[in-house]
C-alpha cells in the first residue's frame, strides 16, 4: 500500500507568508505594474512635447559670432596722375558680432498645432487609463485563478484523505476476510489514482501565485498568499443582471472620441496653411576690422534692424488640398471604426452578460447536485463500513461529489472572470482602489 507518510500534507500556518486581499493587490499593481508605469511615462512624455509646441509662441534668440584672418588683400587699382597704382583693401583681422530675434504675431496653423497637441496629452491620459482598466481585469482573473486553484487542492486533498481511509478500512476487512482480493487492489488503485491530482492541484495553487505576482509587479520570489475564498462570493451570483449599460465610459470608445477631434483639428490646421501669416524680426551686430590683435583699441561698428515678415501662400502646387482631402478620408475610416467598435462592445457586453447567467444557473444546479453527493457520500460509506454496498459504490459516490465540488467552484470562477470582464468594457472607476 502506499504511504500516507510519504504525500505531502497540509500547508501549516506560515508568518513569513505575506497574505494579501484582492483591493491590496490592485493597489499594488496600480503603483508597481510594468504597463502601467510605461504609460505613466508616456503621459510625461507627451506633457514635454506639449511644452516644446507652446515655445514656439516666444520670441526665438539666438547669439552669432565670426573671426576671419585674410591671407592675402584684395587689390584695387587705379590711375593717379597717368599712372597705375595698386591699393591693398582691407585688414587682416575682421571681427563680427550679433544678436537675431524672431517672434510670430499672427500664425494660424502654430495656433491650431497647440490645440492638437494638448488632445494628445489627452489621449495619451485615456490611453492610460485603458491600460490600468485591462490591468485591474488582468489582477482580478488572476486572484480568482489563485482562489480557484486552492479550493480545487481543498477537494483533492479530501479525495485523498477518503481514499487513505477506504484503502485502511478495506484493508481491514480484507485480514478479516470480509473483503476480496479485488476490493483491496481496487482501494489501492483508487489510492494511487489520487496522489498526482493532488499534486497536480498543489502546483496550480504556485502556478497562479506566480502569474498573480508578475502582474503585481513584485518580486516573483516574494512569498503570498490570499485572503479570500470563492464561497466567499457566492452571493454576487444573487445580483440581478440590468438588460442595457451605458458605454460612455469605455476606453476604447473615449480614444476615438479625441482621435476624431484631433482629425477635423488636423484639416482646419491644413485649411490655415493658406491664411498669411505676421512675425517680427530684430537683428543687431557689430563688426571690427584691425591689422593687430590690441582689442582694446578696436573700433567696434553697431548696426541693429527691426522689422516684420508678412508671408501669404500663393500657389504649393495642390499639396494642402490632398492633404485636406487625405485627412477626411481618415475621418470616415475612424467613424466605421468607432461603428464596428461599439457593436464588438455590445456582443461583448451580452455575451458577459450570459457567461455570468449561465454560470449563475450551473452554480445552482450544482449546489444542489452537492448536497445530494454529500449525502449519497455519507450513505455509500456507512453502508460499505457494515459490508451493505461495495468498494465500487463508494468510488462512485465520491467521483459524484468531486465533480460536485469542483462545479460549484468553476462557476463561481467563471461569473466573476465574467463580471471583471464586463466591468473593463463599462471602464468601471478604478480610484476606489489607489
Amino acid at each position: 500500500m502506499i504511504a500516507a507518510a510519504a504525500l505531502p500534507q497540509a500547508a501549516q500556518a506560515d508568518t513569513s507568508v505575506t497574505v494579501i486581499t484582492l483591493e491590496d493587490a490592485l493597489r499594488i499593481a496600480l503603483s508597481e505594474n510594468a504597463t502601467v508605469r510605461v504609460a505613466d511615462k508616456e503621459i510625461e512624455a507627451k506633457g514635454y512635447a506639449r511644452k516644446g509646441t507652446y515655445a514656439s509662441l516666444f520670441p526665438t534668440v539666438s547669439a552669432s559670432g565670426t573671426y576671419s584672418r585674410t591671407l592675402r588683400k584684395q587689390v584695387m587699382s587705379m590711375d593717379m596722375g597717368g599712372q597705375s597704382v595698386d591699393i591693398e583693401v582691407g585688414r587682416w583681422n575682421t571681427y563680427m558680432g550679433g544678436l537675431n530675434a524672431s517672434m510670430p504675431l499672427v500664425n494660424a496653423q502654430l495656433w491650431k498645432s497647440l490645440q492638437i497637441t494638448g488632445q494628445d496629452v489627452e489621449l495619451a491620459v485615456e490611453q492610460a487609463r485603458g491600460s490600468r482598466l485591462q490591468m485591474i481585469t488582468q489582477v482580478k482573473q488572476a486572484f480568482y485563478g489563485v482562489l480557484l486553484a486552492k479550493e480545487a487542492a481543498q477537494v483533492y486533498r479530501s479525495v485523498y484523505d477518503n481514499a487513505v481511509a477506504n484503502c485502511e478500512l478495506t484493508e481491514r476487512k480484507y485480514n478479516a476476510s470480509k473483503a476480496s482480493e479485488l476490493d483491496l487492489t481496487r482501494a489501492r488503485t483508487a489510492l494511487a489514482n489520487a496522489v498526482p491530482n493532488l499534486y497536480d492541484s498543489e502546483n496550480a495553487i504556485y502556478l497562479a501565485l506566480w502569474q498573480l505576482k508578475a502582474l503585481m509587479g513584485v518580486d516573483l520570489d516574494l512569498d503570498i498568499d490570499v485572503a479570500d475564498s470563492l464561497s466567499a462570493h457566492a452571493a454576487d451570483l444573487e445580483q440581478l443582471l440590468p438588460e442595457d449599460f451605458d458605454l460612455s465610459s469605455n476606453s476604447t470608445l473615449k480614444q476615438l472620441s479625441i482621435q476624431a477631434e484631433q482629425l477635423a483639428n488636423s484639416i482646419r490646421l491644413q485649411q490655415y496653411a493658406n491664411l498669411p501669416s505676421l512675425a517680427m524680426s530684430f537683428s543687431y551686430s557689430a563688426n571690427a576690422m584691425e591689422n593687430e590683435f590690441n582689442f582694446s583699441e578696436y573700433n567696434w561698428h553697431p548696426s541693429s534692424s527691426l522689422g516684420l515678415s508678412l508671408s501669404i501662400p500663393i500657389f504649393a502646387g495642390g499639396k494642402n488640398y490632398h492633404s485636406v482631402r487625405q485627412a477626411r478620408v481618415q475621418q470616415q475610416e475612424l467613424d466605421i471604426q468607432r461603428e464596428n467598435t461599439e457593436r464588438n462592445l455590445r456582443v461583448s457586453i451580452r455575451q458577459s452578460l450570459n457567461t455570468m447567467e449561465t454560470a449563475t444557473k450551473s452554480y445552482n444546479s450544482a449546489l444542489e447536485a452537492l448536497g445530494s453527493a454529500r449525502k449519497a457520500y455519507g450513505i455509500a460509506s456507512s453502508s460499505y463500513q457494515v459490508g451493505r454496498s461495495t468498494l465500487t459504490d463508494l468510488n462512485d459516490a465520491q467521483l459524484a461529489l468531486t465533480q460536485a465540488q469542483l462545479t460549484v467552484s468553476q462557476a463561481i470562477y467563471n461569473y466573476l472572470n465574467a463580471k471583471a470582464a464586463l466591468e473593463q468594457t463599462l471602464g468601471a472607476d478604478y480610484s476606489i482602489y489607489e
